[in-house]
């Protein structure tokens, strides 16, 4: 039996988590398993330990960098599993995850795929965009590091990391809506996109956090033999392809104002903001026994027995 360390009443759930059934949580770390303001994740520490106890991978799904993410893998107690860096273009294997014909881990062991295109190609585009359209924007690189941490919250060694990118540019955009669509056309030109996080617009490839997921996901249905049961726990709009590729979702109450409708039939919205709605989340769907996971891949033939049966 799994109990639900982070609901408000301390109270047990009915039931157990199967620990016999292999699933998969997916996580957006800043203003879901992060803090949006202090970066703290202690509301969901409990959780935290408890999956680990029952061998569920905790997967970061973020728009961070790799630097950023190889240390709070550290702190977070995740150096066991993937993550999922730059909003899908970059993802990290630990050696379990590895295939021995085509992964080759660096010496921090890491197998690293790089699923989204090469950051001189998007600052090179950004630029030609740029002086072609007249229009203001500021990337991270562009800013000073006192602006970085500034505008961000982050100590400074860790807005020094946030600057390392691999696959993408995240942005400030200083003109209105209708010139950001303008700016969007332009870089799908290009083959590339911008998806829209809690701080920045981040310019990436074509390749998202859902492509990612489902790739990991796929990934352990080879290595493993048996498809998994999924959880993806998010806040903001760059989470929605992540929360579509899952069999059951959390949207996290955000801190941002932002609209986050994803097409998920089986989905939670949190109460709480952050680690705590994060918990929430968790205890909702995994805490109890009465939230039956159906798999994705057969949500629209129980759907429909279930309506020929009414």
């Amino acid at each position: 039996m799994i109990d639900s360390p982070g609901t408000p009443s301390g109270k047990a759930p009915d039931a157990g988590l199967d620990a016999f059934t292999p699933r998969l949580l997916f996580t957006d770390l800043d203003g879901s398993l992060l803090d949006h303001h202090s970066y703290d994740w202690q509301p969901a520490r409990p959780w935290l330990a408890r999956l680990k106890q029952l061998g569920v991978p905790v997967i970061p799904v973020t728009s961070k960098t790799r630097s950023e993410i190889v240390p709070l893998r550290r702190e977070l107690g995740l150096t066991d599993t993937p993550f999922i860096a730059e909003n899908g273009a970059v993802v990290g294997l630990p050696p379990a995850w590895c295939h021995a014909r085509v992964d080759r881990p660096g010496p921090d062991g890491l197998g690293i795929r790089t699923l989204g295109v090469d950051i001189g190609f998007v600052r090179k585009r950004l630029a030609v965009w740029r002086e072609r359209l007249g229009v203001r924007f500021t990337t991270i690189s562009e800013m000073t590091l006192d602006e970085l941490v500034d505008f961000t919250g982050l100590p400074e060694p860790e807005a020094r990391l946030a600057r390392m990118r691999e696959g993408s540019e995240p942005l400030i955009w200083e003109e209105d809506e209708a010139r950001l669509e303008g700016f969007r056309v332009g870089l799908a030109g290009d083959g590339l996109q911008l998806v829209r996080g809690g701080r920045f617009w981040h310019a990436t490839g074509t390749s998202h956090k859902g492509n990612a997921v489902s790739w990991l996901i796929s990934r352990f249905e080879a290595l493993r033999g048996r498809r998994p049961m999924t959880l993806a726990l998010g806040d903001g709009p760059n989470d929605i392809p992540m929360l579509e590729a899952v069999d059951q979702a959390v949207v996290i109450r955000g801190c941002h104002g932002l609209d986050v409708l994803p097409d998920q039939p089986s989905l939670y919205r949190s109460e709480a903001t952050g680690p705590a709605g994060w918990a929430e989340g968790v205890a909702y769907w995994w805490g109890r026994a009465d939230r039956r996971v159906i798999p994705a891949a057969l949500r629209e033939t129980v759907e429909a027995a279930e309506e020929a049966a009414a």
